[in-house]
């Protein structure tokens, strides 16, 4: 799989107690354009795993070019992942990544288990794009997207 490029999603959310948490994701995608929906996947070896399985909204910010440290920090087991990380919240006080691509607000929709992951499905209620090239996962390393001059045919 170390062959099959891919774009970084940190998700968050935080719960009850009003403690955030996030992890760095690869595997997120598209689902239904009508309803807007999305998946990601998580690890159920992930500390956060237990609180993604209850919380009934989280956020997906699209790392932009340059963001290589967040997703890092992201994917490590630092007990406090959003120490000196600058976020935005939403209405419903989603910690979202600041500069990151393109946010997004979910309500949990579904939940699946497979293999050692959990597949969270969320219904996107709030999407805010902004500009720049996306920060991509290749060959085990975080690279940038060169934009390209002409469509490809």
């Amino acid at each position: 799989m170390a062959r099959f490029p891919s774009g970084i999603a940190v998700v968050t959310t935080t719960d009850g107690d009003g403690t955030d948490h996030g992890f760095t994701a690869s595997s997120f995608t598209s689902v239904s354009l009508d309803p807007p929906l999305v998946l990601v996947c998580i690890a159920r070896s992930a500390r956060c795993h237990p609180v993604f399985q209850q919380v009934r909204r989280f956020g997906v910010s699209i790392l932009a070019s340059g963001q290589g440290t967040l997703a890092q920090r992201f994917a490590s087991s630092l007990d406090d992942k959003f120490q000196d990380v600058a976020v935005t919240r939403t209405d419903h006080r989603t910690p979202l990544i600041r500069g990151a691509l393109c946010t997004l607000e979910c309500e949990t929709n579904a939940q699946y288990d497979s293999g050692d992951h959990t597949i969270l499905v969320g219904r996107v209620t709030e999407a805010v794009s902004g500009d720049g090239s996306p920060l991509v996962w290749y060959d085990r390393g975080f690279h940038s997207l060169a934009a390209l001059s002409h469509p490809l045919a």
